[in-house]
């Protein structure tokens, strides 16, 4: 028969798996934070320097093209040239991805997700 440890213990148990989860997780979210920091900062002055076009320009083209739920947009570097990389959920629930040109304000690639 097994016997069941106290109380008192499962929960100190518990609580410190949870503060080492939380800084084993740490610095994984801090170079997410970093990233998107990055990101965000390249878009910006890539589009001061009119190598890209605005965000708020290219959600209209591929709303046209693929209505539903922007769930992510990534700016990407393909070849020579900025690609906005969207994925979208439309109503059916299905996902698609759509490139988008970022300088160019033109639709490369659109497809179903993977």
């Amino acid at each position: 028969m097994r016997h069941a440890l106290p109380m008192k213990s499962q929960l100190k148990r518990l609580a410190v798996l949870g503060l080492a989860g939380l800084v084993l997780a740490m610095p994984l979210a801090a170079r997410a934070d970093e990233d998107d920091d990055g990101d965000h900062d390249r878009a910006r002055d890539l589009f001061e320097h009119g190598e890209i076009k605005g965000l708020a320009d290219i959600l209209d083209i591929v709303r046209a093209k693929a209505p539903g739920d922007v769930v992510a947009v990534d700016l990407i570097r393909k070849a020579d040239r900025w690609v906005y990389r969207f994925q979208v959920v439309g109503a059916d629930g299905r996902r698609k991805t759509v490139d988008v040109d970022a300088g160019a304000g033109v639709i490369m690639r659109d497809g179903e997700g993977d």
